[in-house]
């Protein structure tokens, strides 16, 4: 997996996940509450792909006693999701690198929050075994991120209404075409049937989708 988020994409990115995702406010309050089910009041939660920092401050809001660590492979996302957890910097240790070289844990809970659709299946697969080798037994991990069927015609399709909700009105036809087109090589999608069998072959168990919006879904798992 490369990083997609130089220091340019970095400093519009807080904007980008409340006006592409729907109810995202309501996605990580949602993530909060499911971890909360089993993360200790003094717990230490892994937030894979912490860029940007909103899922940090959403869960050190909500939690006063948890700490956590940041794992991002962008130098320019991780200084901004410093800047934009900054009341929390005492709990928080950010991590630049991907998770084969993040520290072991273990942890008592784990997300990854709109991360893989920049990843292939094998990356993918991989991340998640490094995840639940990093977990205690038992411990919640939340997962959500694009995916719809690739069949055709519903994966043309899906592009295009991910494409409209997200950009908004005023997009020319030219425009809206580039921004399908990018979707659709730049991003690795895969059907939501492909993306739970992949958290069972990770070694994850109790799998519980919690959330589906439009062209995003989310998981509830449990370490195995």
């Amino acid at each position: 997996m490369s990083s997609f988020f130089n220091e340019h994409a970095a400093a519009s990115y807080l904007d980008g996940p409340p006006r592409q995702v729907p109810g995202y406010a309501g996605l990580l309050r949602m993530t909060t509450l499911l971890l909360a089910e089993r993360v200790p009041a003094d717990g230490r939660v892994l937030v894979l792909g912490a860029g940007g920092g909103l899922e940090l401050k959403a869960f050190a809001d909500a939690h006063a006693n948890w700490s956590f660590v940041g794992v991002d492979p962008s130098g320019p996302m991780l200084a901004l999701a410093g800047k934009t957890a900054a009341e929390h910097a005492g709990r928080i240790q950010l991590h630049e690198g991907y998770i084969d070289t993040a520290p072991d844990g273990p942890f008592d809970g784990a997300t990854c929050i709109l991360v893989f659709h920049f990843m292939t299946r094998d990356q993918r697969l991989e991340a998640l075994r490094q995840l639940r080798r990093r977990l205690k037994p038992g411990a919640p991990f939340v997962l959500a991120h694009i995916t719809f069927p690739q069949a055709e015609p519903e994966r043309s399709l899906w592009i295009a209404r991910h494409v409209a909700f997200g950009s908004g009105a005023g997009l020319t036809p030219e425009q809206t075409e580039s921004a399908r087109q990018a979707i659709g090589t730049r991003l690795s999608i895969l059907d939501p049937a492909e993306e739970q069998a992949l958290l069972s072959e990770a070694g994850f168990s109790d799998i519980t989708q919690f959330y589906a919006a439009f062209s995003f879904r989310g998981w509830v798992a449990y370490a195995g």
